[in-house]
């Protein structure tokens, strides 16, 4: 989910298939860890474990005025829910940070448009992390992730949610991989050039004959693929075509929740057996509560770099008023203690992920902000999980997946082609 692109289409495509009922029985019916304060070793417990997001749409908010990555901001003070210093907080080594373009017309001028602006976050999230480098690094490589801790770094590997800026020349990937760029989606909530939306009215039954060739190219570079916001159609073909591993950024299972965007378990238990990996989002657990208020709002927070931070600070105390009135999704910890541990039986251990969706309309009561994570930890460690089951969860199974991608790609580390595939170097 965003708040980013435009909302009147955002809003008709989350309501386009009606309200979305919870489904009971089954696997569905898995109960949460009862709740528990994060006592001191659950804490410590965090703080040994790698832990990254799949999902933190948080370079939106670089390019504020007055605003800084590095500054200490609270839940209640700031729209945003991811910065330096609440990945001290949250005990969070790192994630992928979003290049997030909002679709727009199929057309020459539509691709140039939306080209000229993902260059733009691309450049802005190379300088924002550039800013401090001796607190975060950009990374490229799984193995780059540990090698930054151990040097006492977070990390920031670079995603980018749909690829229609790329328009009709898949050359443009390469770039972005020089860029940054390690996952990519090929559809956002708008069906596109590439393949059907899960929000959207089917265009191709699944991918387009260039979605096909989008998906070969991104093996030969060694990029994942996020199958996030495609179809169920897309979906079973990015499967069937892709050489390795699909990963779903921020998605949720259709057992939990009856919405298009989540997954349902049939192919949940597919994307398992094909070496995948599904990363529990925050966002699809219940219905999301859309007025002429919070339409107003997010309208502003599409323009929130344009605003003064005077400006900012109004908007941020309209939301947060709104929010305590009636939330974007009146859900809260225990909802997303459900999804994770039923993801978990149906997948299996070594098949899921976190990606909360934060700064893109993630977040529930208990869980606001990524200070909050050491909570899952703790709630896991209750319900039997093992130290070495939370590292698969909270990064292994990610790195694993990147790591296929890796072997398998047809690029070195400079972007040239070679005869067998690459074989590591610790990257940028």
């Amino acid at each position: 989910m965003k708040a980013l692109p435009p909302l009147l289409f955002v809003l008709s495509a989350l309501t386009a298939c009606g309200t979305p009922a919870p489904r009971h029985g089954g696997k569905a019916s898995v109960a949460p860890a009862a709740p528990a304060a994060t006592d001191e070793s659950a804490a410590a417990l965090h703080r040994r474990l790698l832990t990254l997001d799949t999902h933190l749409d948080t370079p939106m908010h670089f390019g504020r005025a007055g605003w800084s990555f590095g500054d200490t901001h609270t839940y209640a003070g700031d729209l945003v829910q991811v910065d330096l210093a609440r990945m001290d907080a949250g005990a969070l080594d790192g994630g992928f940070f979003v290049i997030y373009t909002a679709s727009g017309p199929l057309t020459a001028q539509g691709y140039a448009d939306a080209l000229a602006f993902a260059r733009g976050r691309a450049d802005r999230i190379a300088a924002t992390i550039a800013g401090f480098p001796t607190r975060i690094a950009l990374a490229t490589r799984a193995d780059d992730a540990l090698r930054l801790d151990r040097a006492g770094k977070r990390f920031a590997f670079v995603s980018m949610e749909n690829s229609y800026p790329l328009g009709e020349d898949l050359g443009l990937l390469a770039e972005f991989r020089r860029r940054g760029v390690r996952l990519a989606g090929p559809v956002h909530t708008k069906t596109n050039q590439f393949a059907d939306s899960a929000t959207d009215e089917p265009r191709w039954n699944g991918l387009s004959p260039l979605g096909r060739d989008w998906v070969r190219e991104m093996n030969r570079l060694g990029l994942v693929i996020d199958a996030s916001h495609a179809s169920d159609a897309a979906f079973d073909q990015m499967l069937e075509l892709s050489r390795t591993p699909l990963l779903l950024s921020h998605s949720g299972s259709r057992e939990v929740w009856n919405h298009p965007r989540n997954l349902d378990d049939a192919r949940i238990r597919r994307l398992a057996e094909h070496g995948g990996v599904i990363s529990a989002t925050t966002v699809y657990l219940t219905t999301m509560n859309i007025g002429p208020q919070r339409e107003a709002l997010f309208g502003q927070l599409e323009h929130i770099a344009d605003l003064s931070p005077a400006q900012q600070a109004e908007l941020t105390e309209a939301t947060r008023a709104l929010d305590a009135k009636e939330p974007l999704w009146d859900s809260n910890i225990d909802a997303f203690m459900r999804s994770l541990l039923h993801l978990i039986e149906v997948a299996g251990i070594d098949h899921v992920g976190m990606g909360g969706d934060w700064d893109g309309g993630g977040g529930l009561r208990g869980l606001e902000d990524i200070a909050a994570l050491p909570e899952i930890t703790a709630r896991l460690r209750a319900a039997g999980f093992s130290e070495a089951d939370l590292q698969k969860l909270w990064s292994g199974n990610v790195l694993r997946v990147m790591r296929a991608a890796e072997a398998a790609a047809q690029v070195g580390d400079d972007g040239a082609a070679e005869a067998t595939a690459s074989k590591g170097g610790d990257g940028a």
